[in-house]
């Protein structure tokens, strides 16, 4: 058993936790460059928990520009093992209504300007996204919201786009009629495969604020009416993490779907082929097989 520290990511309108006890906000150094912000720590109900807020309290990461790879690996350095994402999203269905929550279980990834892996010339490793994120979670998620009162959806795939602009109605189209997407966003890819290269358990709590452009009523993504959404989405979404820490609880076992052994046979350059630098930078993500 080892000790459970719930790792809170907070997307648009999330910049900040209610009610974590001994809370300061503190530096973490990270080789893959600064996080997003400082990190909020604490306990909440007897279980440590640690929040980044993905933009940078104020805002000021673009999507494109939030370091995703020094998030992780902070986090990783603090102890946290179990990463719970929260951010805005547009949704592709009727079904999924604005101030509705979805618990994502898959990625289409458009991204095409991040780094997507720790790992590279020096050290190369491949991990599985088949699933990409922890069901164990998922479900702690959805229960913590129907808890809550929150209307949530369970499953859905979300689609990565780079961004900062919204889509074009024909983009819209596709990726709701020929892609078969429930959602869109801008964030959590490659945040995904990265805590699964750093072996993180990690669900995705996508929280409609909009219906994208496709829907003939709605027309196309109004920011304004974003931003309204954006607040009742931000006290659910404090409202369903508050929740998690009776539900994960102190401790935990190893992850019966393998989320923290990822890395188990993924590293394939021999050991005398290692980049030594490369390495040094590893320590913290994948530090256990290395």
């Amino acid at each position: 058993m080892t000790q459970t520290m719930i790792g809170v990511i907070g997307g648009s309108g999330v910049y900040d936790i209610d009610g974590l006890q001994d809370a300061k906000w503190q530096d973490v150094e990270s080789p893959w460059g600064a996080p997003s912000d400082q990190i909020l720590t604490g306990t909440l109900n007897g279980v440590a928990m640690a929040f980044l807020p993905r933009h940078g309290r104020g805002h000021v990461h673009s999507p494109t520009t939030v370091p995703y790879r020094a998030n992780i690996d902070a986090l990783k350095r603090l102890g946290v093992t179990d990463v719970i994402s929260v951010s805005a999203c547009g949704s592709f269905r009727e079904e999924m209504a604005p101030g509705h929550f979805v618990i994502v279980d898959q990625f289409i990834d458009r991204t095409v300007n991040r780094e997507k892996s720790f790992f590279g010339t020096g050290c190369v490793a491949h991990v599985s996204v088949a699933h990409p994120t922890c069901p164990r979670l998922g479900d702690a998620c959805e229960t913590a919201a129907r808890n809550a009162g929150i209307t949530v959806h369970r499953g859905g795939t979300y689609l990565a786009m780079e961004g900062p602009q919204f889509s074009s109605l024909a983009e819209s189209k596709m990726y709701r009629e020929s892609w078969g997407c429930d959602v869109i966003g801008m964030t959590n890819m490659p945040e995904a495969k990265l805590a699964r290269e750093a072996e993180l358990c990690y669900a995705s709590v996508a929280m409609i604020t909009d219906y994208d452009s496709w829907h003939p009523q709605h027309g196309e993504v109004d920011v304004t009416e974003i931003i309204k959404v954006l607040q009742g989405n931000s006290a659910n979404a404090k409202t369903l993490v508050a929740g998690l820490p009776a539900l994960l609880g102190s401790e935990r076992a190893p992850c019966e779907h393998g989320c923290d052994r990822a890395l188990e046979f993924a590293v394939l350059t021999a050991p005398d082929k290692r980049d030594p630098a490369l390495l040094a930078k590893l320590d913290a993500v994948a530090g256990r097989v290395l």
